[in-house]
């Protein structure tokens, strides 16, 4: 009987002691269990935080490049010496202020007949004395000596009006021509205008003498 009673022990304490080994290798499941799942969580974040770098960083990294002298050819002009090629390039108006001046003589000219005409009168009236005889009509006589010099004269003011007025115009008209945006200096203007109505002035008046409306010819009779 007492023998019974030892077994019975024994196996009760076999017992208990399997009992507490399943216990610690079920915590010991449960704890490799929970260290895993940590050690994964710990790898996703390393991972998101590794994606993450591979963004584009907020900041002066991720903005566009400074604005600057990029390498290669510059296009369009260079400031300074292109304004200097084309000052150099562009007129100085010296030849429109001298055709100006030029217009403006020759309008004063035509008013008078210049020397040249004074000579040319002078010729006429010669030659008209050669060749009309002493036994010639008044008239004839008058014609020959006074009135062929004054319609020579008039016809060398006339001569000289259509130049002024053709030079004037032509001054006025060249900046059409040259350089565009580049305008013509007042002075240039006002010598070319004057020039201009000078020569139609002295055109108007020696149609006026020629044609014997102006200060014409004495009558004979």
């Amino acid at each position: 009987m007492a023998t019974k009673t030892s077994e019975d022990a024994a196996a009760g304490t076999t017992a208990a002691q399997h009992d507490d080994e399943t216990a610690q290798g079920v915590e010991t499941a449960a704890q490799d269990t929970a260290g895993k799942a940590e050690t994964e969580g710990a790898s996703a974040e390393g991972a998101a935080v590794a994606g993450g770098t591979e963004q584009p960083a907020d900041g002066p990294l991720a903005e566009e490049p400074v604005d600057g002298p990029a390498d290669g050819p510059v296009d369009g002009p260079v400031d300074g010496f292109e304004d200097d090629a084309a000052d150099a390039k562009a007129p100085s108006g010296v030849g429109q202020g001298a055709g100006a001046v030029v217009s403006a003589a020759l309008g004063l000219v035509s008013l008078s007949g210049g020397w040249i005409g004074t000579v040319a009168g002078a010729r006429q009236q010669l030659v008209g004395q050669l060749r009309t005889s002493s036994t010639a009509s008044v008239a004839t006589q008058i014609k020959a000596v006074y009135g062929d010099s004054w319609h020579t004269t008039a016809l060398w003011a006339g001569f000289f009006a259509l130049l002024a007025l053709i030079t004037g115009v032509v001054v006025l008209a060249r900046p059409a021509f040259g350089t565009p945006g580049r305008p013509q200096a007042p002075w240039i203007k006002s010598v070319a205008w004057a020039g201009v109505s000078l020569g139609v002035i002295g055109l108007l008046l020696a149609v006026l003498k020629y044609s014997d409306a102006l200060l014409a010819l004495p009558s004979a009779s």
